[in-house]
């Protein structure tokens, strides 16, 4: 009896061990983690694949050429929010991000390192990194009166888009493009209306006329096809039925003033840029 109670004892203390070492050696021999560097890196053929793979289920969120979306940032920069190994580029595909629209995806682990070797090929040069003095750009920022439209870290308007993550959704090229031409790319906020995450905001200039004849100029905020919501330049918010107004009409240009070279000049457009770039909601 006293062998007997020495023995549960011993099973009691190091029962757990002894599950694990079975564990352990139980696993199949040819059991590993994911390799934590991409195995088809710069293959022409997984390249080519992570391409089609990335067409079919990632552009409605970031864009048909990985340029950013209605609902998803701009991939080809090269620069990475959630961390830039490509152990780290894994992670963020199958989990997700946590407190954003970034779901976690359902695809093979070889079907996911081909779209990291196509989301690789896409990064810029390291010499075109931006330049430009931040500190400047932001007094700029300030100096045209951009927080009137944009709010930046909870403080500005919001007739234009919230920029406090601008820098890690946006490349330089695409930032310069905007302030540039704002007209350019407000295509661009579309996605497959057939998405979960829903319709996507599109920051053209709309122009409502009332059943009084009063014309609203302004951005929608919300639109459905019964409703839409204005917010005007003075950014009243306007919550108006269709079916009480004489015409809806979607300009496809942008409220923001086009910064052409006698607004803005090449050096402070750089330094406004290193400041918008440096803008990643840290």
């Amino acid at each position: 009896m006293c062998v007997d109670r020495a023995v549960r004892n011993a099973c009691t203390r190091w029962g757990g061990v002894v599950l694990v070492i079975a564990a352990l050696w139980c696993a199949p021999a040819g059991a590993q983690k994911n390799p934590v560097t991409n195995p088809v890196a710069d293959n022409p053929a997984a390249i080519k694949e992570g391409l089609s793979l990335f067409r079919a289920n990632c552009s409605p969120c970031h864009g048909i050429n990985a340029r950013g979306g209605g609902r998803g940032p701009d991939l080809t920069s090269g620069r990475w929010n959630h961390g830039s190994a490509d152990a780290d580029l894994f992670l963020t595909i199958t989990q997700g991000v946590t407190g954003t629209e970034m779901p976690a995806a359902n695809f093979e682990d070889s079907e996911i390192w081909t779209i990291i070797a196509y989301l690789r090929s896409l990064a810029p040069p390291k010499s075109t990194a931006p330049v430009g003095d931040r500190a400047v750009g932001e007094a700029i920022f300030q100096g045209k009166g951009c927080p009137s439209c944009h709010m930046v870290k909870g403080r500005g308007g919001l007739l234009g888009p919230d920029l406090s993550r601008v820098g890690a959704g946006r490349s330089a090229a695409y930032i310069t493009d905007s302030i540039r031409f704002p007209d350019k790319d407000l295509s661009t906020g579309m996605i497959d209306p057939n998405s979960h995450f829903g319709p996507a905001r599109v920051w053209d200039t709309v122009t409502v006329i009332t059943a009084t004849g009063e014309k609203i100029v302004g951005v929608a905020r919300n639109e459905d096809t019964f409703s839409i919501q204005l917010m005007d330049r003075r950014q009243n918010l306007h919550l108006l039925s269709k079916k009480d107004l004489q015409k809806v009409n979607h300009e496809r240009k942008s409220m923001m003033p086009a910064y052409a070279e006698d607004m803005l000049n090449a050096t402070d457009l750089e330094n406004l840029v290193a400041y918008l770039q440096n803008l990643r909601g840290d």
